[in-house]
């Protein structure tokens, strides 16, 4: 055999010896590439199923500490020592000297909640006033009013008012003349103030009005310009009599009375509706006042609009009004103050 046949078999057995070897080492690398992925794969999920587990989890749970009473700096450290956020809220109080005070808390005290839950605070901001204002000049209906939406919601009002001395004035009936304690005086604890307050003027007379023969309409514009008391009465009209007039009137020596003098009138009224109108007497009983007070007389018919039929001062106790209206109307008495009106009878004319 020739020298370069022998060569050629050589290479050629060579050769595939060789690329069957590297065939073989690259199968086993594969495997072990394979493997080693495959390990990697395994390690990340565990560690993404360790830090997934640990974030469910979340904070660890913590007690709740109790506030209520404790001042808002001492409140917040002990709210941040357990990782707790603090949620304000700010309210009026009823104690003097409270201002900054935890009055409310939500969760309480003792609960259980995980680290950096929100626990909500309400933290007073003080008494709604804590002084003693200056009220005289003022009228005490209006004052009592005022109190009494100031304090509206409030158990224990702080400012109590006694009830009012009254004596005659030039000034408005209903005006503050005195109180005691004085404007200025702090309040600590709940204070009951004491007014001196005008009964009005008691040195002014009223000219009795000659009323015979008036009307109804007449009649009640008089009640609005005097300060007399009507008691007024009716009666049937007979032959000779207007029907719907005045007939009989008292009469005095004198010809000034003193202010809020009864006054008895009489009237005839028809047997039935004169020009659709039902007459009648409109009667009711007040409390008795300390000083004459408003009183309206408002008619609200079945069609139309109410309308005042009259305004006029009473010092309280038993009223008499003069009405001709149509039939099916109402009739409502109020007492007329600062505060607004006070509805005390209602009838329907019939």
């Amino acid at each position: 055999m020739k020298l370069k046949d022998i060569l050629l078999k050589l290479k050629e057995k060579f050769l595939r010896i060789d690329f069957h070897a590297v065939f073989e080492r690259l199968q086993s690398n594969g495997k072990l590439l394979l493997m080693t992925v495959i390990a990697t794969f395994v390690v990340m999920s565990l560690a993404c199923l360790a830090v997934f587990s640990v974030n469910v989890k979340g904070p660890e749970q913590v007690l709740v500490p109790d506030v209520t009473g404790k001042k808002l700096t001492a409140a917040l450290i002990e709210m941040q020592a357990k990782k707790l956020y603090p949620e304000i809220q700010l309210r009026y109080s009823e104690t003097p000297g409270d201002e900054g005070t935890i009055l409310e808390q939500n969760p309480s005290g003792g609960a259980i909640r995980k680290g950096f839950s929100h626990i909500s605070l309400v933290v007073s901001r003080g008494v709604v006033i804590d002084h003693v204002e200056n009220y005289i000049g003022e009228n005490i209906d209006a004052v009592r009013m005022k109190l009494q939406t100031l304090f509206a919601g409030t158990a224990k009002p702080l400012i109590v008012i006694a009830s009012p001395q009254y004596k005659a004035d030039t000034a408005e009936a209903g005006t503050i003349l005195e109180q005691d304690p004085p404007e200025g005086t702090s309040i600590t604890d709940p204070v009951t103030v004491h007014f001196v307050v005008s009964r009005g003027p008691n040195f002014e007379n009223t000219r009795v009005p000659d009323l015979l023969g008036n009307s109804v309409n007449d009649v009640l514009q008089q009640m609005a310009r005097t300060r007399l008391v009507f008691d007024f009465t009716s009666h049937e009209a007979g032959p000779g009599e207007n029907a719907g007039t005045v007939v009989r009137e008292q009469t005095f020596e004198e010809e000034l009375v003193p202010n809020y003098t009864h006054v008895a009138v009489e009237f005839a009224f028809p047997r039935q509706t004169l020009g659709g109108n039902v007459y009648g007497i409109f009667d009711a009983v007040l409390p008795a006042y300390p000083y004459s007070v408003q009183v309206k007389l408002a008619a609200k018919p079945e069609d139309g609009d109410a309308y005042t039929i009259v305004t006029f001062s009473h010092p309280g106790g038993a009223v008499t009004i003069p009405y001709a209206v149509p039939k099916g109307t109402d009739l409502i008495l109020s007492v007329v103050s600062s505060a607004g009106e006070t509805e005390r009878k209602r009838i329907t004319v019939r």
